[in-house]
């Protein structure tokens, strides 16, 4: 099962930030990329609350949100405490 859903601009660097720390962390994601699957935009919007930025992330379906919320997790050590849950 894919832990990691990411939606996704071709050009973002917080999307590469997500995607580099999630690779050090041997984590697999789907990658959304709104710019080649605009269709997915409203989706986006729908599952996050209405937040339209990028990147914004799930975890096994639930919001995490963009990389600022990703990092922060990361830097409390809650990041590795929910990669090791049962999932």
């Amino acid at each position: 099962m894919t832990r990691f859903e990411i939606y996704t601009r071709t050009v973002c660097p917080y999307c590469t930030l997500a995607k580099r720390l999630l690779e050090s962390k041997e984590q697999k994601w789907v990658e959304i990329n709104l710019d080649e699957n605009p269709d997915k935009t409203k989706e986006m919007l729908e599952r996050s609350g209405g937040r339209s930025t990028v990147p914004e992330i799930f975890l096994d379906g639930e919001l995490i949100g963009g990389w600022d919320d990703l990092s922060a997790l990361q830097n409390s050590g809650e990041l590795d405490r929910r990669l090791g849950e049962a999932g």
